[in-house]
């Protein structure tokens, strides 16, 4: 699946990160389309600003909470998706995945910039926060 064109808020949003983090949160974007068009229940996605930053949002379905891409403090030569910090997702999301990323409080999965992206864990989280109303559906399996 090709995600859809960057729209002009959001692209001028990214075009304000350095290259390499610019390029990866593209990469993060078209998993997050990827895996929205794959997930059934999950339907259309809206592409926002939130904070600044690029936001996807389950607003046609309810499906899940919305997941925010950018850096943070502590790692800005890294990339970050965020969730709400309200939500369960990092402190579960932590068990399972403390290998393949780096956390930061409740709410910021950390991204390196550098080497390979982490697509099927990635895929896990993000699917995990775009369905994440639905959880008695079995949401944690992997």
């Amino acid at each position: 699946m090709t995600s859809p064109p960057v729209a002009a808020l959001v692209g001028e949003a990214l075009s304000r990160y350095p290259e390499p983090v610019r390029a990866r949160l593209l990469e993060i974007r078209e998993v997050i389309f990827a895996v929205a068009a794959g997930t059934e229940g999950v339907g259309a996605l809206t592409e926002t600003l939130k904070w600044g930053e690029p936001a996807y949002l389950t607003e046609a379905s309810g499906s899940g909470t919305t997941i925010r891409i950018g850096t943070t403090k502590t790692a800005p030569r890294d990339c970050a998706v965020l969730f709400n910090c309200r939500t369960t997702l990092i402190r579960t999301l932590r068990t399972r995945f403390a290998e393949d990323f780096a956390f930061e409080g409740n709410r910021a999965l950390i991204v390196p910039v550098a080497g390979p992206l982490p697509h099927e864990p990635l895929a896990f989280c993000i699917r995990a926060a775009l369905t994440y109303h639905r959880r008695a559906s079995g949401l944690y399996r992997r």
